[in-house]
């Protein structure tokens, strides 16, 4: 310390400087050195055993870390084979819910195909459910709603539970949250497509061909997708269904090919197809494919009769024959620009008729040659054609040559021998059911939108009665339920596509055509018979 001040020069002076004081000043500073070495060493010892004890330490430490790691790696491999062991049981668990899974569809399968065999048996009338996709104008501006009914409109309310049921939510101002549940054949939610829709009807066709009549109907509330089931998308201004897209094609399109790819697969020339297209329009029946004296297509009035047999008919209808599905299309699609269509509240394309589109198949069972009876019925046809332009118009109206196919003398000779099957196919677009307050009409519409809810209502009549089995069923009621009476009263396979909306605001009407659906599945008609016996050939 007393050296710390002082230069190297200094020092040195005072070590080569004579005298005691200097020998005295070297002595203190040989002393002051003397103790700073000794401290220094004790430093050093000190700092030696602290490096001694840290390391002792840091080994200890090490050791319990490396335990610890130890340790861990010991957890970490008995946590990989418990994961190990938990994944084949998992895998175990996989396979066996497969396989659970695999025998639940096919007792499914099982028990659908029973309960088909039950319908069959009884009668019963099949009945599907499909929820359509929220769309744009349900909550669209300018849509009048009762106060009551305005509440928390963006929340829907029904569910497709699963592929048997459906779920809707019940609420109503000051009452308890009620969930009610519908059971049908098939329901499908919002994103199921159309060719999951048609999958399902398709087994039904395959019965047209072995001799039973079809009945397709679409039944709900309007704008509820009815149209676009049976149909498929149609143009903005114009009321025909586009074909551009095939994946987008509804029930009626699809059946038709399906028909005619299972009549290809037939011996040629034993099946003869015709069309005829009408509508129920303020309860009268028109005739969609009734032409002109020069060709032109236009609506005439008909009206429906009950034949001798207890069948409905209706007089001078036209049957037009096809051969394949684009001609039947191009059929349905002159049709369509005459179907009655007006704009409301609820829908801006709203039909405000109903579409019954009939294929009628001819089957030849016997005889030999079964290919000159054909060719002779389209030559038929053909001439009848020809000389639609010249004969007047009241004269051909008067014949019935044209319009209900009267035998002609080269053709009566060969159908003789031949006996022949015919089964209809009747695919059916119900106008929908409205209510005033909603859709908001007036005048003509107002007007429409009551024939269709009584036409709708003499249907639910007519199922009443026929579930009651009363003596007397009202089916003169109405035209669409006299036009429909064999399909209704049993003479038909009977497929009911219900159609609703999944939106608050619809909810009352939803619930109206899921109970409407349930009563009608619960209609027991009798097994449906067989077309088996021949009926007499006629030609057009």
């Amino acid at each position: 310390q007393g050296l710390s001040a002082r230069n190297t020069n200094e020092i040195l002076q005072l070590y080569s400087s004579p005298g005691q004081q200097q020998t005295l000043q070297r002595n203190a500073i040989v002393t002051q050195l003397h103790r700073a070495i000794q401290r220094l060493k004790q430093d050093l010892k000190n700092l030696h055993s602290f490096a001694l004890e840290l390391s002792k330490d840091f080994q200890h430490q090490c050791k319990t870390y490396l335990y610890q790691v130890l340790t861990v790696v010991q957890r970490i491999q008995l946590q990989n084979e418990a994961m190990q062991m938990f994944q084949l049981k998992a895998f175990d668990l996989q396979q066996s819910l497969q396989e659970v899974t695999e025998r639940y569809e096919k007792e499914k399968h099982k028990r659908r195909a029973l309960h088909n065999s039950l319908v069959e048996l009884r009668g019963n009338i099949r009945v599907h459910c499909r929820i359509r996709p929220l769309l744009p104008f349900d909550t669209a501006a300018g849509h009048t709603v009762p106060q009551e009914r305005q509440r928390n409109f963006s929340e829907k309310v029904a569910y497709a539970a699963d592929d048997e049921t459906i779920l809707v939510k019940c609420n109503r101002p000051g009452h308890a949250s009620i969930n009610k549940t519908f059971q049908f054949e098939r329901v499908y939610n919002a994103s199921e497509s159309q060719d999951t829709v048609f999958a399902d009807v398709a087994p039904l066709l395959t019965s047209l061909l072995d001799g039973y009549n079809v009945c397709i109907m679409a039944y709900g509330q309007t704008g509820s997708g009815k149209t676009y089931t049976m149909l498929g998308p149609q143009l903005e201004k114009n009321p025909v269904f586009s074909t551009e897209d095939e994946s987008e094609l509804g029930i009626i399109p699809r059946a038709t090919q399906e028909v005619f790819r299972l009549i290809s697969e037939k011996p040629p020339g034993s099946y003869l197809v015709e069309v005829s297209v009408v509508e129920v329009y303020n309860n009268e029946i028109f005739d969609l494919l009734a032409k002109d004296s020069c060709g032109r297509v236009y609506g005439v009035k008909r009206d429906v009769v009950t034949t001798r047999e207890g069948k409905s008919d209706v007089p001078l209808l036209t049957y037009e024959t096809v051969e394949n599905a684009s001609e039947f299309l191009q059929l349905v699609n002159k049709g369509l620009q005459l179907r009655v269509r007006n704009p409301t509240l609820v829908h801006a394309h709203s039909s405000r008729s109903h579409l019954v589109v009939t294929l009628t198949i001819t089957t030849i069972v016997s005889g030999d040659n079964f290919g000159i009876s054909w060719e002779d019925e389209l030559t038929s046809q053909k001439l009848n054609k020809e000389v639609s332009c010249t004969v007047p118009q009241k004269i051909r109206e008067n014949k019935s040559t044209f319009s209900s196919r009267a035998s002609s003398p080269a053709s009566s000779e060969t159908t003789e021998k031949l006996k022949q099957i015919k089964t209809k196919l009747q695919l059916v677009d119900l106008a929908g059911s409205e209510c005033v307050g909603m859709s908001g009409v007036t005048g003509t519409a107002l007007r429409e939108t009551s024939f269709i809810n009584r036409s709708l209502s003499a249907l639910a009549d007519v199922l009443a009665a026929i579930a009651e089995q009363r003596p007397h069923i009202p089916y003169r009621n109405s035209k669409l339920t006299h036009l429909l009476q064999d399909a209704v009263g049993g003479d038909a396979k009977l497929l009911v596509m219900l159609c609703i909306s999944p939106h608050q605001k619809y909810l009352a009407e939803s619930v109206q055509s899921l109970g409407f659906g349930t009563r009608a599945r619960q209609v027991q008609r009798g097994q449906v018979k067989k077309k088996n016996l021949p009926v007499p050939s006629k030609a057009k």
